[in-house]
């Protein structure tokens, strides 16, 4: 019974629009509904949807919330306002990552975690074996919609819905309000692409009546749904990780360029350790790269110097649908973590020429 796959709560409706339905994370996700290259240029471009609502999310309350919260966290929650959003990892024993997610601070005393669709069962174990503070936690995930509205013209789309000024949510900020005709609908100015926007986060018996307010509303700006396909060229362009590619179980976060979200003026999990990494240095990187010449580069391709000798692979890979050009991610010896550092990708037997670049990928056209 283990590997029955789930549905999101507006399943069907995506079969009905055409979206080519795939096992991901656990769940049946749309990949896309017309073309992965018309899809991400939309959200460049204007707006479009992302029905993400396989993410995980964890409410934690109570006077040792921030606590609990601080030990499992690399971030400084303690620097969260009301309002806030922060972007963290939960750091292993050894060195490695058991998933990066969200940090939301709700009220005094109570927080939300979003975390990856794939890791909801891991993370809430993991969270539960490290509460030794009495935090109340509830798993909201079976319960939660979630819409990614983004691009553009996403305040302009959604402004009609909502009392809330849009404009007025600042990147990593959210509000709780009303929304489409539904209370209390959270509405954060957060993102996946580098396009800006929204994500809304609402019950899942409403999500049917905001999916489609939110259609409508946008419908004479072009809105459209978008596929996981796009979502993935969107935000490899801007260098965001993505768990399970990028980071995993063994790839610290000092490796992985996330040491700005690795405070140590706390003690968390594995801090010792990772402070040591931090002051000695590490002998790999994570670091994008676009190629010179025409391919695609995959997951688990070698990177290779100017010799020909393997230096690292690639954990992520696409054509960049704005720039036309190979881009991706990859880990590398430090000494060739430069951004300008000429090496090359392992295409079918043929080296490919590339460049380090700093992220995002995207200011290069």
């Amino acid at each position: 019974m283990e590997n029955i796959i789930k549905k999101v709560t507006l399943n069907d409706l995506h079969e009905a629009l055409g979206g080519k339905m795939v096992p991901f994370a656990g769940y049946f996700m749309p990949v896309r509904y017309s073309s992965d290259l018309d899809e991400h240029n939309t959200v460049r471009e204007s707006v479009g949807v992302f029905d993400v609502s396989h993410m995980g999310e964890f409410m934690v309350k109570g006077p040792n919330a921030l606590a609990l919260i601080q030990k499992v966290t690399s971030n400084d929650a303690s620097k969260l306002v009301v309002g806030q959003a922060q972007y963290s990892c939960f750091p292993n024993e050894k060195g490695g990552i058991v998933d990066d997610l969200i940090v939301y601070k709700m009220a005094e005393e109570e927080y939300m975690l979003v975390v990856n669709a794939s890791n909801i069962e891991k993370d809430w174990n993991w969270i539960n074996q490290h509460n030794v503070f009495g935090a109340e936690l509830t798993n909201l995930s079976d319960g939660m919609s979630l819409f990614a509205v983004q691009g553009p013209k996403a305040t302009e789309a959604l402004q009609p819905l909502t009392p809330v000024d849009l404009s007025a949510i600042k990147f990593y900020h959210f509000t709780v309000g009303e929304f489409a005709g539904v209370q209390d609908v959270i509405i954060s100015g957060t993102g996946y692409t580098g396009a800006g926007g929204f994500e809304i986060y609402v019950k899942n018996e409403y999500a049917q009546k905001v999916w489609d307010a939110i259609f409508e509303s946008g419908k004479d700006l072009g809105i459209k749904p978008i596929g996981l396909g796009a979502r993935d060229t969107l935000r490899l362009e801007m260098g965001y990780c993505l768990y399970g590619n990028d980071l995993n179980d063994e790839t610290s976060p000092i490796e992985a360029g996330l040491g700005w979200i690795t405070k140590f003026t706390k003690d968390f999990i594995n801090s010792e350790n990772l402070k040591k990494q931090k002051e000695e240095g590490v002998s790999k990187k994570l670091v994008g790269f676009i190629l010179k010449e025409k391919g695609i580069p995959r997951a688990h391709y070698p990177i290779v110097n100017l010799h020909g000798e393997v230096i690292g692979e690639v954990t992520s890979g696409s054509i960049s649908p704005t720039m036309g050009l190979g881009i991706g991610l990859g880990y590398v010896q430090t000494e060739y973590a430069i951004p300008g550092t000429g090496i090359a990708i392992t295409v079918r037997n043929k080296n490919l020429e590339a460049v380090i670049e700093k992220l995002p990928l995207l200011q290069k056209k």
